[in-house]
C-alpha cells in the first residue's frame, strides 16, 4: 500500500495555495470547453474545403500573432497585475467563440471567419497564457513546482480526453453550432471564476511593456544552457510530430472515420495515466533528464503510430506519446519555474509560450504540407524518426541539460531564496 501510496499525486500544491485550488478547477472548465472548439475548427475546414493544405494553413495563420503577442504578454505580465490579464482575455476567447457559433448557425457558413478567429485566438493566447504561467509560480511554493506541475497537466489531460471525445460525437450528430455553444458557455463561467483570483501586481520597482524588457528576457534565456535545451528539445519535438491536424485524413485512410475522436484524446489518456501515477516525480531532481527520455518516447511513438496499420496499435502508439510528452513537460515546467528570477519571470513565459506554442503551430503546417505530397502515414512516421535524431542531435550541443540537478544548480538555489524571502516579508 506504501508503495501505491508513492505513485499517487503529490497534493501538496492543492492544499498549500486557494489560487492553485482555484485556477484548477478554471482550467479544467476551460480546457473541456476550448477542445470543443478545437475538433470542431479543423473539422468544419475539411467539411469546407476537402483539403489537408486548408487544414493545415490554420497553422500558419496562427504562428504570427502567436509569435508577436506571445512576447508582448510575457513583458505585460512583469508590469501589470496578472489577475487583469487573465480576466480579460478569457473574455475575449469567448467572444470569439461566439463569433464561431454565429457563423455555424448560417445557411451556408463561410470559411475566412474560421482562419481570422484562430488568428485571433492564438493573439489572445499569447497575450494569456505568461500571466497564467508565471503566476503558478509565485502561489505555489518553490519545493512543490513538480507537483503543481503534474497537477495541472492531471487537469489539462481530463480535459482533453472528455473534449476531444465528446466534441467528435457532437459535432456529428448535433453539429459544428452546438459544439461552438458548450465552449462559449465555458468560457463565461472561466470568467467569473478567475475574478475570484487574488490580485497579482507587479514589482514596484517593474518596468512598462517595451523591446528592451522583452530583449532582457531574451539574452537572460540565451546565457542559461539549461533553459535553451528545454526550449530547443521541445521545438524539435513539435514540429516534426506534432501531427493532430491530418487525424481526420489519418482516420480516412484507416477506414476508421469513428476513431477521429479516440485519435486526438489517445495522448492525453497516455498523459492522464502518467499523471495519476506521478507521486515519484517529486522525488526526482534532474528534471533535464525527464525532458529528454519524455521528447525521445514522444518521437518514437508517433512514428510507430504512422507505421502500423491497424487503428487499436495506432492509438495505442499516441497513447504512449502522450505520456512521454507529459514526462518531458514536467522537467520542463520544473526547471522553468524553480530557477528563473521573479522580476523577469513573465518575459521568459513569454519565451516559453513560443517554444512550446511555435513548434505545434509550424509541425501543422509541415504534417499537412507533407501528408498531400508523399501521404498522411509518411508524414506522419518520417516526423516522429526525425524528432529522436534531432532530440540526440541537441542532448550532444547542450549537455548542461542532462546534468542538471536541482539541489546543487545555482539557479534553482537563488529562485528558492527569492521565493523564501519574499514569503518573510508578506
Amino acid at each position: 500500500m506504501r508503495r501505491l501510496a508513492a505513485l499517487l499525486p503529490d497534493l501538496a500544491p492543492w492544499r498549500a495555495s486557494a489560487d492553485f485550488r482555484l485556477l484548477l478547477v478554471q482550467g479544467t472548465i476551460t480546457v473541456f470547453a476550448s477542445f470543443m472548439a478545437l475538433i470542431a475548427l479543423p473539422l468544419q475546414i475539411k467539411e469546407l474545403t476537402g483539403s489537408p493544405f486548408a487544414v493545415g494553413a490554420m497553422g500558419a495563420v496562427e504562428l504570427v500573432p502567436l509569435v508577436v503577442f506571445g512576447l508582448y504578454g510575457g513583458a505585460l505580465a512583469d508590469a501589470v497585475d496578472r489577475r487583469k490579464v487573465i480576466v480579460a482575455t478569457e473574455a475575449g476567447l469567448g467572444l470569439l467563440a461566439l463569433i464561431l457559433l454565429l457563423n455555424a448557425l448560417l445557411p451556408h457558413p463561410l470559411l475566412w471567419p474560421l482562419y481570422v478567429v484562430a488568428a485571433a485566438v492564438s493573439a489572445l493566447t499569447g497575450l494569456q497564457r505568461p500571466a497564467l504561467d508565471s503566476l503558478l509560480a509565485r502561489i505555489v511554493p518553490h519545493e512543490q513546482q513538480t507537483a503543481a506541475a503534474a497537477l495541472n497537466s492531471l487537469r489539462w489531460q481530463v480535459g482533453s480526453i472528455a473534449g476531444p471525445a465528446l466534441a467528435g460525437l457532437v459535432v456529428a450528430y448535433a453539429g459544428h453550432a452546438a459544439a461552438y455553444g458548450v465552449t462559449v458557455a465555458g468560457y463565461l463561467v472561466s470568467v467569473l471564476l478567475c475574478r475570484g483570483l487574488s490580485p497579482a501586481p507587479a514589482a514596484h520597482d517593474a518596468d512598462k511593456p517595451s523591446l528592451r524588457g522583452i530583449a532582457e528576457g531574451a539574452r537572460y534565456a540565451w546565457s542559461r544552457p539549461v533553459l535553451l535545451g528545454t526550449y530547443a528539445i521541445d521545438l524539435a519535438a513539435m514540429f516534426f510530430a506534432f501531427p493532430n491536424t491530418i487525424f481526420p485524413f489519418l482516420a480516412d485512410e484507416l477506414h476508421a472515420e469513428w476513431s477521429l475522436g479516440l485519435m486526438y484524446a489517445a495522448g492525453a489518456v497516455g498523459s492522464l495515466v502518467l499523471g495519476v501515477t506521478s507521486g515519484w516525480t517529486s522525488r526526482v531532481r534532474r528534471h533535464g533528464l525527464l525532458v529528454v527520455a519524455g521528447a525521445t518516447v514522444w518521437g518514437a511513438a508517433i512514428a510507430a503510430a504512422g507505421w502500423f496499420g491497424n487503428v487499436w496499435l495506432v492509438l495505442l502508439c499516441l497513447a504512449v506519446a502522450g505520456a512521454g510528452d507529459m514526462l518531458s513537460g514536467l522537467g520542463r515546467a520544473t526547471i522553468w519555474n524553480q530557477t528563473i528570477p521573479e522580476e523577469l519571470r513573465g518575459r521568459l513565459a513569454g519565451i516559453e509560450l513560443l517554444s512550446y506554442s511555435v513548434g505545434p503551430q509550424l509541425g501543422q503546417v509541415r504534417a499537412g504540407s507533407l501528408a498531400g505530397w508523399t501521404g498522411t502515414r509518411a508524414s506522419i512516421w518520417s516526423g516522429g524518426l526525425a524528432c529522436v535524431a534531432s532530440v540526440g542531435l541537441l542532448c550532444l550541443t547542450l549537455p548542461k541539460l542532462l546534468a542538471y540537478d536541482a539541489e546543487t544548480d545555482a539557479d534553482a538555489l537563488a529562485r528558492k531564496a527569492q521565493q523564501e524571502a519574499a514569503a518573510a516579508t508578506a
